[in-house]
């Protein structure tokens, strides 16, 4: 996803050319088991009866998924002239995604509303989901002459911009048990867990690979990760707050 990349190849190729191939891995893993049966069962009961922009988002969110995978594995291969080719593509489409992503929460809103009366308050997490995303790639491209600092930077957002995908995954004993030990039986803790418990593991564990390959986080690493924890308890605290409810409704035009 970098428009423009050093000539110093070594270095890119020794820098953690497989350990980020498993890390994407791992959010393959989670998107598949988290959207893949849902999907299914919503499918076989309801039919294609989800607005036509949702199908469109998933669809741009796979293409996403696919780029940044293929972007991996260019750089492990050493072939780079095609990795700034198409990080300039990828930098157009992360556009289209700050755009349809919060379009689609807000469509998908509007008709839960109309259809069951369900309020759209949920919207502060979608909302700061995407915002992450683009702080995290934005922040990414301007490092992109810093190979060890950009695709951290790029990893980070698409961990937290497959949060809900983690969360259907994980959204169970695991996750509601470690809410209930940090701390212990604190409602606001356990939601947080049964949301962000996934993608936060999958961080923190690029956090341990530093330690460990190269004992010492990166600065940018350690911000980026601070950063995603404050979003995340900011998306938390909206959710529950009368005020944001109210303003959610207005979003939606009601």
């Amino acid at each position: 996803m970098s428009a423009v990349l050093p000539e110093n190849t070594k270095r890119l190729s020794g820098d953690g050319r497989n350990a980020f191939l498993v890390f994407v891995g791992i959010v393959w893993l989670a998107i598949a088991s988290g959207f893949g049966l849902d999907s299914f069962v919503h499918i076989s009961r309801h039919g294609l009866d989800y607005p036509l922009i949702v199908h469109v988002h998933a669809l741009i969110f796979v293409g996403w998924l696919i780029l940044f995978t293929a972007q991996v594995a260019l750089i492990r291969s050493r072939q780079l002239d095609l990795h700034k080719k198409l990080g300039v593509a990828g930098a157009a489409l992360a556009v289209v995604m700050v755009v349809l992503g919060p379009a689609t929460a807000l469509i998908v809103a509007n008709a839960k509303f109309a259809a069951g009366g369900v309020t759209p308050e949920f919207l502060s997490v979608e909302l700061i989901n995407i915002f992450a995303f683009a702080v995290f790639t934005s922040a990414a491209l301007l490092m992109r002459r810093t190979p060890a600092i950009h695709k951290r930077l790029m990893l980070l957002g698409l961990i937290y911009l497959s949060t809900p995908g983690f969360a259907r995954a994980l959204n169970g004993p695991l996750a509601y048990g470690l809410g209930l030990a940090i701390p212990l039986g604190d409602p606001f803790w356990r939601e947080f867990a049964g949301i962000f418990v996934g993608p936060d593991l999958l961080m923190l564990g690029l956090g341990v690979y530093d330690l460990v390959t190269a004992r010492r986080l990166y600065p940018e690493y350690l911000a980026g990760f601070l950063f995603a924890l404050a979003c995340q308890v900011t998306g938390l605290s909206l959710l529950h707050s009368p005020a944001w409810k109210e303003f959610s409704l207005k979003l939606i035009g009601q």
